[in-house]
């Protein structure tokens, strides 16, 4: 009886492990064939953008409340259900023939990934109760997904390299046939029977303001930052800000409780997961498109590349764990978000050189994942950890709703400032400053056309030179902003338990 439970179990760990991989895999794969996506479908940057953006908005549009129905109506129904809209919108995008299609289906496929995501924590959670059978189920799933992060990139250009970029998408078809299969024979159905109503009001006005200000961000360069189309979508958001702070401070069960803000653990792990999100993840949006136009590498070497960024965010959290067991969150966390800072902001220096290369960009690339990899753990740990274990889920929430939401936001900001970068290159040379579609051009070498051309490839690093700025500038800024909420309590030096006898 306990052999064939351990099988069960070891096949449920599996199927929650692949599906880990496959979420994985479409945050990090896709940023490397951008490029191609933008030859092969003749889109622009813009769409670009929206390209990855779709899958991360929908993905935080349903977090809570996917939550909330798996809790309601069964963490293994819900897993199956997005188990198979992720397959099949994986499959939509490989067959995707335009950007349109292709946009809208990677919102499918973020929707649905974002349900399956939150359901698979829960499946662990009731599957595997034992703490220390706990505990190796939830690091396996871990390097699982960490592996699909981090090897992603190459993946991707592997994929490109040796057949072509649809099945970076399809090659998910057959992978949730197999996780659905799995989940059938192995996952028993849980719910909660104290499950909470839906918080309709808070996720749709969560929503459409992360959605405006990142519409605002990628569109107002072409519409006018100050035109009356902008100004309409600004005061937009902020309405539906207000909305949301409204509807949450009456709400009996809150998809945020502005309370927790209260806890300083809390808080302080939140500024973590935001510079996460604010530099690191967000970046490597547009690593590929600096080694492609700038460095001159297609999409496999540029993956390779990738993995001086990647790799060391999965081999350093165990130092990061054993640094918060002998000093605090409160300081561990502000310095690998000043790791990731340090690494970004020599990523900066490297773009500025007169001949750049790998050997400029990768030191840096290497030590913002150091910084990564020394953050994550700790961030997640106490952010959890921080509150009582009844609000552990909707701790839990809203720190994967947080790094989702800067995330999309940063690819944007990056965007508009990587143009913007490029464009005021382009203004030093006279003859370029008077041509009227200088924005257009600028957004075409942003996106890496630099049709071999040295000035436009110069332009190009000098717009990713204000990106890696911003991300340095912005995650030292979280850094102190973070050590400050975590205040003295949260830095000291973790008593040491005196010995007995």
């Amino acid at each position: 009886m306990s052999a064939s439970l351990s099988t069960r179990k070891r096949t449920a760990l599996f199927a929650v492990c692949l599906a880990s991989l496959m979420f994985g895999l479409e945050i990090s794969s896709v940023p490397v064939i951008l490029p191609t996506l933008e030859r092969v479908l003749g889109g622009d940057f813009r769409q670009m953008q929206w390209v990855m953006n779709a899958y991360t908005i929908a993905s935080t549009t349903v977090l809570m409340a996917a939550g909330a129905l798996a809790d309601r109506f069964g963490r293994r129904r819900v897993f199956l259900v997005s188990g198979l809209l992720f397959g099949a919108s994986s499959v939509m995008c490989g067959l995707a023939g335009e950007v349109g299609v292709l946009i809208f289906a990677r919102a499918l496929q973020g929707m649905s990934g974002g349900a399956l995501l939150i359901s698979m924590l829960a499946i662990l959670s009731h599957q595997f109760r034992e703490g220390r059978e706990r505990g190796k189920a939830f690091a396996a799933w871990g390097v699982v997904f960490g592996f699909g992060l981090g090897f992603g990139p190459l993946i991707g250009g592997a994929i490109v390299a040796l057949s072509d970029w649809t099945w970076v998408f399809l090659v998910h078809g057959p992978i949730a046939v197999l996780t659905l299969l799995l989940v059938l024979a192995s996952v028993d159905e849980s719910r909660d029977p104290q499950a909470r109503r839906l918080d309709l009001g808070g996720m749709l006005s969560l929503s459409l303001a992360v959605l405006g200000l990142t519409f605002y961000l990628t569109q107002a360069g072409a519409m006018g930052f100050a035109g009356g189309a902008s100004l309409g979508v600004l005061a937009a958001t902020a309405s539906s800000v207000a909305v949301f702070v409204a509807v949450e401070r009456r709400a009996s069960h809150p998809m945020f409780d502005f309370s927790v803000l209260r806890n300083r653990g809390f808080s302080g792990a939140l500024l973590g997961s935001m510079g996460m999100n604010f530099s690191f993840w967000p970046l490597m949006v547009y690593l590929p498109i600096y080694f492609h136009g700038v460095l001159g590498l297609g999409e496999l070497r540029s993956g390779i590349a990738l993995l001086a960024y990647t790799l060391p965010a999965l081999v350093f959290p165990p130092v990061g764990e054993r640094l918060s067991l002998h000093y605090r969150p409160g300081l561990v966390i502000p310095a690998g978000l000043f790791t990731i800072g340090i690494g970004l902001l020599l990523m900066h220096w490297g773009t500025a050189q007169a001949k750049p290369g790998l050997w400029t960009v990768l030191p840096g690339a290497l030590i913002a994942g150091v910084g990564l990899g020394i953050t994550n753990t700790p961030v997640t740990n106490t952010a959890t950890g921080a509150v009582s274990p009844d609000r552990a889920g909707m701790a839990s929430g809203l720190d994967m709703s947080a790094r989702l939401i800067s995330l999309a936001i940063n690819i944007a900001l990056m965007g508009l400032l990587l143009v913007r970068g490029v464009q005021a290159a382009l203004q030093q040379h006279h003859a370029a400053a008077a041509r009227p579609d200088l924005h257009r051009l600028a957004e075409r070498i942003a996106a890496g056309d630099v049709g071999g051309d040295p000035a436009a490839a110069a332009a190009l690093a000098h717009g990713f030179g204000w990106v890696t700025l911003y991300g340095g500038v912005s995650v030292c800024l979280l850094a102190f902003a973070s050590l400050w909420v975590f205040g003295a309590a949260g830095v000291r030096r973790k008593a040491r338990v005196p010995c007995v006898g």
